[in-house]
C-alpha cells in the first residue's frame, strides 16, 4: 500500500507514557547527530515530520511516529553527547534501556552509525547488547553521500569488522539526501512488522 499517513503520536520519558495498543514498533538508535530524524523523514517521505538539528543531544525524549496506521517508528534519544551532565546522561540511558527491555511491541532496532567515522565503543556496545538479547537489528551507515565510493566501501568494511557483524548480518549504506538505501531498509522493516507487501510510497 502507498503511504497514507505519517504523523507524530507522542513523546515519552517513562513506560506509562508509551502509546497504548499492540501495534508493532521499529526503534531508531544511535549517537547524537547521527541522522536519526533525517532518516525517519526520508523513510516516510515527509520533510520536517521529525525535527532535525545540527546540535547534538536535541532528542531527549522517546518520540513515537505512526506510519499508515500500521506501525510506529520510535526515535530514541541519542547517546554519546558529551555536553550534558552525568545525571542527564544516566537519565537518557535508563530511558532507552527501559524501552528496549520492556516494550513487547518492539520488533526490531535500526542502529545508525555515521559512515564517515569508525564505530565508537558505545556503538559496539549497543550492537552487542541487541544481539545478546536476540533483538532483530540492522546496522545503517548514514551520510553515505558524504563519502566517495571508494571511501564508503572502506568505511563499510571498518564498520563490519568493528562491531563485528556476522555473515548474513545486514549493513545498509543510507543517504537522506539521495535516498540511497531507503528501499532496502524498508524491505527489512516490512518483514519485521509482518507485512512484506507494505509499500511506503517507493
Amino acid at each position: 500500500m502507498k503511504i497514507t499517513g505519517a504523523e507524530f503520536v507522542t513523546s515519552a520519558v517513562k513506560i506509562a507514557d508509551y502509546p497504548a495498543g499492540g501495534l508493532p514498533e521499529i526503534a531508531l538508535a544511535g549517537r547524537s547527530n547521527v541522522g536519526k530524524s533525517s532518516l525517519l523523514n526520508k523513510l516516510v517521505n515527509r520533510k520536517g515530520l521529525a525535527r532535525t538539528s545540527n546540535t547534538p543531544g536535541r532528542t531527549r525524549l522517546i518520540n513515537f511516529f505512526m506510519v499508515n496506521g500500521v506501525f510506529h517508528l520510535v526515535d530514541l534519544p541519542g547517546y554519546g553527547y558529551a555536553k550534558v551532565s552525568l545525571r542527564e546522561k544516566e537519565s537518557w540511558r535508563k530511558m532507552v534501556e527501559d524501552y528496549l527491555l520492556t516494550r513487547k511491541n518492539l520488533q526490531g532496532v535500526v542502529l545508525l552509525i555515521d559512515s564517515r567515522h569508525p564505530p565508537t565503543a558505545q556503538d559496539i556496545q549497543m550492537y552487542g547488547w541487541l544481539k545478546s538479547r536476540g533483538v532483530n537489528a540492522v546496522v545503517v551507515a548514514t551520510k553515505a553521500d558524504k563519502n566517495s565510493r571508494s571511501r564508503l566501501l572502506q568505511s563499510l568494511k571498518v564498520i563490519r569488522a568493528a562491531l563485528p557483524l556476522a555473515e548474513g548480518d545486514r549493513l545498509v549504506p543510507f543517504s537522506a539526501e539521495t535516498g540511497q538505501g531507503r528501499e532496502e531498509l524498508l524491505e527489512i522493516i516490512c518483514r519485521w512488522v509482518g507485512n512484506e507487501s507494505l509499500d511506503l510510497g517507493r
